[in-house]
């Protein structure tokens, strides 16, 4: 294996539990990690969390714990929610692990050694939630761009990097790699609004607070937010020490997924960061948009939002990990709701999906006992399925690598949609009354299931539990990603009577409505009861 795959998720600030947005986030990471190792890529996956900073030392102080006590609970909270959603990250890295201490030391040491930090005061406005500084004309009716909270007035002894020393090698590096920056509009953001009008350097220490990683050199600062916390993707490869075995094969990553709002942090201080370091820079850095709850961002400072188990619990990992994949087209903000992911499980889950395994494998039982050759009596129909199975894979590797998720989905869909006309069709319960065109129903049979087997196995990365039952429904050996085409030579001997891969889903509004009108037929019913009386005494007294 020579291919490698190096992704990452943000790292993040465990100020309070995580909500539906960092799932989404790291379900969409998953699933492009998954994917490249199915398709024999050797791959890097890194999640972790940010556990420096001013918030946090306050949050920790008014709970009435240390700051790593505080951090250690919401990490633990959070390795539990990413483990409910099947979450195959090869490391979570923790800003408080021993060897990411020692390696935001190294590299601020080695940046000041350079002469790219260098001490002096810094008088800004600055927003503790998100630990970022702002000038005034960047403030939106005088509050933080970001989170709309107000700023405050920090005046102290800091260090600085020398951000303004690299802005035209940036700028010129930017321009003649124009997928550095996805989608094309963050990267036009990037450039009119923040580095063409001239890049000012960066405060990168605090002496305010004690709760970061200590400057080696001087013993009053911190390091502030930014090394420490860009520096986790090194960090993760071993940067800086002896073993440099994972950073000589990952390095540079393929792309950082983030959130629209630190794009900035990832692609400006992030990239002058390793070209002051000498190493190359990232491949990509895409910044996704927000989930929307009721017109605004999900946020833990405003608390609107469920805890994600609740989600998983009531409908199942890989229904929540479909919705938040298929929903919204990746890059986009999109707004989430339960009625939403109601609506998905029972349109593409069930419908779609649920309902074609569970028709073919009942014709499968009904027809042939459960065993179903391809007896290769093809005709024109047939072609027009065969030939989607087999460019499926082309289709859904080019729209993986450019992060379009949920047209990968939607093109299997189509797949899966495509069968279900097919089966009207070919219509095979009439060819089942006609024992001369048995070989003919078989073979559409047999199609049937090497759709479901091939677009299954594009749907592995994406809805790893649900299909694993279909591997088990149609106990077949052929689930790699070099068998994800028609196969013609294979024997399915499928379950008799398999659980439905999703039940269909009432929304609230739905069981109010049916109760309420089965206590309308109830009422009615009592009424046309209690009228049978006086209509028996009308009749009798007509027929006098």
């Amino acid at each position: 294996m020579n291919k490698k795959f190096y992704i990452t998720t943000p790292i993040y600030y465990p100020s309070a539990n995580f909500h539906i947005g960092h799932c989404y986030c790291t379900i969409v990471s998953d699933a492009i990690a998954r994917y490249k190792r199915l398709d024999g890529f050797d791959t890097f996956f890194l999640t972790g969390s940010d556990e420096h900073g001013q918030k946090i030392a306050k949050k920790a102080r008014e709970a009435g714990v240390t700051p790593k006590e505080y951090v250690d609970k919401i990490v633990d909270n959070a390795k539990d929610l990413w483990k409910k959603l099947d979450i195959s990250y090869d490391r979570f890295i923790r800003t408080t692990d021993i060897d990411h201490v020692k390696c935001v030391q190294l590299i601020f040491k080695k940046l000041y050694d350079k002469g790219d930090i260098y001490k002096g005061e810094y008088q800004g406005l600055y927003c503790t939630p998100c630990e970022s500084f702002w000038t005034e004309a960047q403030l939106v009716d005088g509050k933080c761009t970001d989170c709309g909270w107000d700023v405050q007035l920090v005046k102290e002894e800091a260090y600085f990097f020398k951000l303004s020393n690299y802005q035209s090698k940036l700028e010129k590096f930017i321009e003649t790699h124009p997928d550095f920056i996805q989608p094309e509009s963050r990267k036009n953001e990037m450039l009119n609004n923040f580095i063409r009008p001239g890049l000012e350097d960066l405060c990168v220490s605090r002496t305010s607070f004690k709760w970061g990683i200590p400057v080696t050199f001087d013993k009053d600062h911190v390091v502030y937010v930014w090394i420490d916390a860009l520096a986790n993707y090194l960090t993760a490869l071993g940067y800086g020490t002896d073993d440099t075995t994972l950073m000589d094969k990952y390095w540079p990553a393929d792309v950082h997924i983030v959130g629209k709002e630190i794009v900035r942090f990832h692609t400006i201080i992030w990239p002058i960061m390793l070209m002051a370091l000498d190493l190359p820079l990232p491949k990509k850095v895409f910044g996704h948009g927000w989930l929307i709850i009721d017109g605004g961002k999900i946020s833990k400072s405003l608390g609107n939002y469920k805890d994600p188990r609740e989600y998983i619990e009531k409908y199942g990992k890989d229904a929540v990990r479909y919705y938040a994949l298929r929903e919204i087209p990746f890059g986009n903000d999109g707004n989430f709701s339960e009625n939403a992911l109601i609506s998905r499980i029972n349109s593409d889950l069930a419908n779609i999906w649920g309902n074609l395994v569970s028709r073919t494998v009942g014709m499968a039982n009904k027809y042939f006992d459960g065993s179903v050759k391809n007896k290769k009596c093809n005709e024109e129909v047939d072609n027009n399925l065969i030939n989607e199975i087999n460019s499926l894979k082309s289709k859904a590797d080019k729209l993986v690598d450019e992060l379009q998720i949920s047209r990968v989905l939607e093109c299997t869909f189509d797949v899966l949609r495509l069968c279900n006309k097919y089966i009207d069709d070919t219509m095979p319960w009439v060819l089942a009354k006609d024992e001369t065109k048995k070989d003919r129903l078989e073979t559409i049979l047999y199609n049937l299931f090497e759709a479901i087997r091939v677009t299954n196995i594009i749907l592995m990365p994406f809805m790893p539990e649900s299909t694993q039952k279909v591997i088990s429904i149609l106990h077949t050996t052929k689930n790699g990603f070099e068998d994800a085409h028609y196969i013609d030579d294979e024997i399915f001997t499928v379950d008799n009577t398999p659980k439905p891969l999703f039940e269909r889903i009432q929304s609230e509004w739905s069981r109010f409505y049916f109760t309420f009108r089965q206590i309308l037929a109830i009422i009615t019913l009592v009424i046309i009861c209690l009228q049978i009386p006086t209509v028996i005494y009308l009749v009798n007294t007509i027929m006098k």
